[in-house]
Parts: structure tokens; C-alpha cells; sequence
């Protein structure tokens, strides 16, 4: 099993992680070539793939804005998992975070994510119940009518 910085080479085989995780939801845009071509190039370093036997069977995309962390599509192929791999993973991704300056890493996972849920709770991570997370899709008839 090899850890290593994620590179837009490893995307095609990232993708066919992505569409192997039951529940994984990817957005057309962000998370097409281009977006994480984008991504990657923003973040150079902190994103991460694990590979075993040539295939990817891991992969975070992490990143930051200068101040905060943040790891996104966290996922291990289900026939790996329980090997420590998933953890591996973030401490690689924290690593990297911690040699740019950043002092605090963030993520999301649905509600209804199980077993992603146990994952960070058991890692030691703590759920914010004292905010709300927004957002919003910008495209120009978004932002038109939100001008209105």
C-alpha cells in the first residue's frame, strides 16, 4: 500500500473510486476533470491517493484557504477498508496542512453517513452542533437574480 500526493494523472482513477462509494454524491462542475485539475493546482500538495496493486482504493481531496483546512470526498473502496487506510490518509493530508501554516482542518459528512460518521467520531474529531452550513451555487442566473 503506497500513500502519496494526489496528481490530476490519478483523476480518472479517483472517479471510478468516487462512483464505487455507495451514498457519494459528486457535483458535475467541482468535481469534473477541469474543477479538480483546478483544485489541485490551488493545493498542490495536501490532496491524497492510496494506491495498492496500481489501482486507487483511497483518495481525499484536501485543501486550504490559507487559514483553514478542509478535506473533501473522503473515501476508501469497500474491500479496504478496516486496514487503517482511511486514517493514513488524513494523517498524510494533515501533515501537509501543518507545513503550510494551517492549524485547523474542517470537513463535511451527510447526516446520514453512517459509517463516515463512526469513522470521525472514532478518529477523535468533534461535530459542531453550534453553527449552520450554508451555501450557494454560483452560475450567472444565480448571481442576476440574487443582484435583483
Amino acid at each position: 500500500m503506497t500513500i502519496r500526493t494526489m496528481t490530476i494523472e490519478d483523476y480518472e482513477g479517483v472517479y471510478e473510486l468516487w462512483m464505487t462509494i455507495k451514498g457519494f454524491a459528486i457535483r458535475s462542475i467541482d468535481d469534473a476533470k477541469e474543477g479538480v485539475e483546478r483544485f489541485i493546482r490551488r493545493n498542490p500538495t495536501t490532496s491524497v491517493v492510496a494506491v495498492e496493486d496500481g489501482k486507487i482504493v483511497g483518495s481525499i481531496l484536501c485543501g486550504h484557504d490559507g487559514r483553514r483546512g478542509c478535506l473533501y470526498h473522503v473515501c476508501v473502496h469497500e474491500d479496504y477498508r478496516k486496514r487503517g487506510i482511511g486514517k493514513s490518509m488524513v494523517v498524510y493530508c494533515m501533515e501537509e496542512l501543518e507545513k503550510e501554516k494551517i492549524s485547523k482542518v474542517s470537513l463535511i459528512a451527510f447526516t446520514q453517513n453512517d459509517i463516515g460518521n463512526a469513522f470521525w467520531k472514532g478518529l477523535g474529531w468533534t461535530r459542531r452542533e453550534d453553527l449552520n452550513y450554508y451555501d450557494f451555487t454560483l452560475n450567472k442566473e444565480n448571481i442576476i437574480n440574487y443582484n435583483k
